[in-house]
């Protein structure tokens, strides 16, 4: 087990090593940040003030040989939400702290106003904070270059963009992908604000650390291992679907099944959408010579990224993600992918969240300001964002922000963070998993999808959603504590993929856990972030769908959410 903290305080510009205290040994990613925030940030903070904590915490399994291990948690109180968060990103960071035997580093304190700094860790784990102040103001592509520039090329950069510095809700923490470019987000709960009133713009760790933890049984181990990465290879999703179409493949499927939330959640089936399905994707980057499949995590082998170019060839985006495409495509009514590679591409330089600025903007549209379907008119009020406008940093700082302005209370949010692709009015499941996740509106914290399109469940009837949304949201809360990717856990659930997983986590730790303490595990996680939320003075009266959802039949099916508060309430009740 690592044996390295690293607190770095932002008030004293003074970095610590420690040894992990007894109370978070074997914790890793989520369940790290996640109990960690709920014991050590009080809960009632001003998510910007010196009180928050910014905590980077690779997985358990990050920085071994195992596939697919390359996810950070990065956890603080969310200024959008006001509740505990830890979103998640890919790309390099995790693995390359992992090889350096850092199990987090937590930022403290705050820097004085208007001041930058970077932390950078060399190979040798040694830690310092360096100015940043000419940095300021600049976007994350140009920054990750001046950072590769100025460290080298074997470097992983996390940053912010201008909307981080505007301590905007809506903003991101980027993350490079393997060839450097800033293109992975730590995109939910406006997590990029925390870092910018921390005054921290960059965040640079060296690549070949050789100081990981060591695997207590490395022959067990490399067994597992391979039974892992066969499971995950064997899995018509991540061994088929995901490197052919990316998570863009699901355009299709959702939009078949009505589910589709457009123009603002008031259809559930974009007019177009085929324009904008994975297939057309795939179809238009390969006629271009850009990548359909590839590798932007580390250690990856489902390659679910591609690289989506311009009719000249030229890059514009990395990876072109489902809930982007349905976020910036059918909430604004867009349906052109140039357009929404572009929107991609602004929000990853920009530094925000592109699901909770697509569905800002469609608020906006949806209130008469634009047109839907205008995607001139969406890239112009993005690029608003980075000049820091009145409008700009209305629209940063997210739907709830833009529905207040133009006086519109319909903003599909749950706790202030936006719904994802997928409306509850036509999977009641995934509505479940958006009321009483403690982290607002989320779509992988217990996207119930999979269930739908293997017809184990009926996604337009209550009966069996809140079993469906809570055992996911468990299972997904323990595998976020290990740095394995979503997309190659779905290959792991049971089985011998399920078995083979936790034989590389007990080889890796020297545990015996069975099979019944994944769950636990899961369970103790929530219950640490249900516990702050309430003690932040968070109710069951707010793990509460908006009321559209309730009242408004969604077209095709037009359905309404159907499952009673009562069932909603006992949902996570453990």
């Amino acid at each position: 087990m690592a044996v390295k903290f690293l607190r770095v305080n932002m008030t004293e510009k003074r970095i610590v090593a420690e040894d992990v205290p007894e109370e978070y040994r074997f914790l890793g990613g989520r369940g790290l940040t996640s109990i960690m925030i709920n014991a050590e940030v009080p809960p009632k903070c001003d998510p910007l003030g010196p009180e928050n904590k910014l905590i980077f915490a690779p997985g358990l399994l990050s920085g071994t040989p195992l596939v697919n291990t390359s996810r950070i948690s990065i956890g603080a109180k969310s200024p959008l939400t006001g509740t505990i968060k830890e979103s998640n990103a890919g790309g390099t960071a995790a693995a390359d702290l992992g090889h350096l035997g850092i199990t987090a580093v937590i930022v403290e304190g705050q820097a004085p106003e208007g001041e930058l700094c970077l932390l950078r860790i060399n190979k040798q784990g040694e830690a310092q904070l360096l100015a940043a102040q000419d940095y300021k103001g600049m976007k994350t592509y140009e920054l990750t270059k001046n950072m590769r520039s100025r460290f080298g090329e074997k470097n992983s950069v996390l940053c912010i963009g201008p909307a981080g510095e505007y301590q905007l809700r809506s903003a991101s923490i980027q993350t490079t992908d393997v060839d450097g470019r800033p293109c992975r987000a730590a995109g939910r709960g406006g997590l990029g604000a925390v870092m910018g009133a921390k005054g921290l713009k960059a965040f640079v760790v060296e690549q070949g650390g050789k100081s990981a933890d060591a695997i207590v049984n490395p022959e067990a181990f490399k067994e597992a291992a391979r039974a892992v990465a066969k499971a995950i290879k064997a899995h018509p999703m991540s061994g088929s679907m995901m490197p052919a179409l990316g998570t863009a493949g699901l355009v299709a499927p959702v939009n078949a099944m009505g589910a589709f939330p457009s123009y603002n959640a008031r259809k559930g089936i974009l007019d177009d959408w085929e324009k904008i399905s994975g297939e057309a994707m795939a179809e238009i980057i390969q006629k271009r010579g850009g990548k359909t499949a590839h590798v932007g995590c580390a250690q990856c082998i489902i390659h679910c990224s591609n690289e989506f170019v311009d009719e000249q060839g030229k890059y514009v985006t990395s990876s072109l993600e489902y809930e982007t495409i349905w976020a910036m495509g059918g909430m604004t009514g867009v349906a052109d992918l140039d357009t929404i590679a572009r929107l991609d591409f602004l929000c990853d330089d920009i530094g925000v969240d592109t699901m909770n600025t697509g569905v800002a903007v469609a608020v906006a549209l949806d209130s008469g300001y634009r047109q839907f379907g205008d995607g001139a008119a969406v890239i112009e009020m993005v690029e608003e964002i980075a000049r820091g406008t009145a409008f700009g940093r209305i629209l940063g700082n997210g739907p709830v922000a833009v529905g207040k302005y133009f006086n519109n209370p319909r903003v599909p949010v749950v706790k202030g963070q936006s719904i994802a692709a997928y409306d509850p009015r036509a999977m009641q499941g995934n509505g479940v998993t958006y009321a009483t996740c403690p982290m607002g509106a989320d779509h992988t914290a217990g996207n119930v999808v999979g269930e739908y399109l293997e017809q184990k469940l009926d996604p337009l009837k209550a009966e069996g959603q809140v079993e469906a949304s809570r055992n996911l949201q468990i299972g997904v809360a323990a595998v976020d504590c290990t740095g394995m990717c979503f997309m190659a856990a779905v290959a792991l659930v049971s089985g011998e993929g399920g078995e083979a997983f936790l034989k590389a986590i007990n080889a890796k730790l020297g545990s015996q856990l069975g099979p019944e303490d994944i769950p636990t595990l899961g369970i103790r996680v929530l219950k640490a972030e249900r516990k702050f939320n309430k003690r932040a003075g968070f109710t069951e009266a707010d793990d509460r769908l908006p009321q559209f959802f309730y009242q408004e039949p969604l077209p095709p099916h037009n359905t309404i959410f159907s499952v009673s508060d009562a069932d909603i309430d006992r949902t996570l009740a453990f």
